[in-house]
């Protein structure tokens, strides 16, 4: 999981010192496998709920933001290959304040989609279990998601390669099952309300929904930053770009043509943020088997997630620790567990109870406020890559019309969350975790690291 570490600045100037071993389409299908979650499977449930039919075209949109967020940050990557990634690009155009933010940002997002991906988990397993509390089933994958970490990493990457076929197969499943339904292969008198005639069938919610609704396609293409980092280890470091547009393109295709499908069998009304939107869309189809299976790979693919993130934040924590932008305490490794730092997994835990604490007070808003923090925060990542590539980049007109056009969409995204009463809670979260990052910054600021320089 050496990916996962956006904050090691050891190697600053330095380039990066490790030998490329992927080539472009691996560097694609690995980016695949690590987007696809339940911000997909999930959370645009939520984001039809807002928004209906139209959820697609704010797909689109996230998706062009998601392409300039990507292609910058792969020039980058090209242009100076480095461990720290975003982190490091960040402290190089604007100071370390920056690469610290950047960097606490980060371990907070990914602490928020634990708690996300979590907080899914238990809603999706009550589909099986509809009297168990939330809190419990959040405890319960919370511990086999530790477990998995104390176990250590080796074969990890083999788990999420078989991960990531299981997230994409379900979606084809859903897929080639709802065409078959819809062009009425599928033998069942069941009426679909088929492609929106109107402007109102399409924008049910209107404007504002459809503002509202971005954060959740962003959301979905979350992960985007993690190939970035990955982009180092690739056997021709030019190749960057392509890969990354490719892997979009995969998946805009993906995500359209199932979000398409689901909007157009079943009803506006139908749609609710404790049912895959992909369950709700056959539910009249009467498929015993569907239903099981398909809750089940979506079980799958978010533990993987949540337990990569957990592995993530772990490991990022050390090397915030060994960089001095997080006290040196997390940074040491028990001589029990040579390969694991114990301190650091702790309070990536301590997180994780937060999550489980939180679902059992708030059982019934927590997934829309977790997730769309979450959300806002990865945007507060990606308008950093944006903002450095402004500013270390020789870019021309298209290059900077594409920074700019990115920032826009990012900032119609965040802002979107304020407009809609039931997510908006999740905006005030994400403010307060930029508020700490930004006053532990302005002091560390003005006394350690004003020491170090003097």
């Amino acid at each position: 999981m050496d990916f996962f570490n956006p904050a090691n600045k050891s190697s600053k100037g330095q380039g990066s010192s490790s030998e490329g071993d992927l080539k472009w389409w691996q560097l694609s299908l690995i980016g695949v496998g690590c987007t696809i979650g339940t911000g997909f499977f999930l959370g645009s449930a939520i984001g039809i709920k807002i928004t209906g039919p139209s959820i697609v075209f704010s797909f689109i949109l996230a998706a062009i933001g998601t392409y300039a967020v990507y292609s910058l940050l792969a020039k980058m990557t090209a242009e100076d290959p480095q461990e720290g990634s975003f982190c490091y690009y960040a402290e190089k155009a604007y100071g370390r304040w920056a690469g610290f933010s950047s960097g606490w940002n980060y371990w907070s997002s990914n602490i928020l989609i634990m708690g996300s991906q979590l907080t899914a988990l238990s809603i999706l397993s009550r589909f099986w279990f509809p009297n168990v509390p939330l809190w419990l089933f959040a405890s319960g994958y919370a511990i086999l998601s530790i477990i998995v970490v104390l176990t250590g990493n080796k074969g990890f990457d083999k788990a999420e390669d078989l991960f990531a076929i299981i997230k994409t197969a379900a979606i084809i499943m859903f897929i080639i099952i709802a065409a078959a339904g819809f062009f009425g292969l599928i033998h069942v008198d069941v009426k679909h309300p088929g492609l929106p005639g109107t402007t109102t069938e399409l924008f049910p919610e209107g404007l504002r929904g459809f503002w509202s609704s971005l954060i959740y396609a962003f959301y979905a293409y979350g992960g985007i930053e993690v190939i970035g980092l990955m982009a180092t280890r690739l056997k021709k470091k030019e190749d960057a770009p392509k890969a990354g547009i490719i892997m979009l393109i995969v998946l805009v295709i993906i995500y359209v043509i199932a979000l398409g499908l689901a909007v157009m069998m079943a009803a506006h009304g139908a749609f609710h943020e404790k049912e895959s939107p992909f369950v709700t869309a056959l539910d009249k189809y009467n498929l015993g088997f569907f239903p099981h299976v398909f809750n089940g790979a979506i079980i799958v693919a978010g533990f993987s997630t949540m337990t990569a993130s957990l592995f993530g934040v772990t490991t990022l924590l050390v090397t915030l620790a060994k960089d001095g932008d997080a006290p040196s305490f997390f940074s040491k490794k028990l001589k029990k567990f040579k390969q694991l730092p114990l301190p650091s997994l702790g309070l990536a835990v301590v997180g994780l109870i937060a999550s489980i604490i939180t679902a059992l007070l708030l059982p019934g808003k927590i997934y829309e406020y977790i997730t769309t923090a979450a959300g806002i925060l990865i945007l507060f990542n990606w308008a950093f890559i944006l903002i450095s590539a402004l500013k270390l980049l020789e870019l021309k007109f298209f290059g900077k019309f594409t920074a700019f056009l990115g920032l826009a969409l990012i900032i119609a995204a965040v802002s979107g969350t304020l407009m809609e009463e039931s997510i908006r809670f999740g905006f005030f979260v994400s403010i307060g975790f930029v508020v700490i990052i930004a006053i532990l910054a302005v002091i560390l600021q003005k006394t350690a690291w004003k020491k170090k320089k003097s």
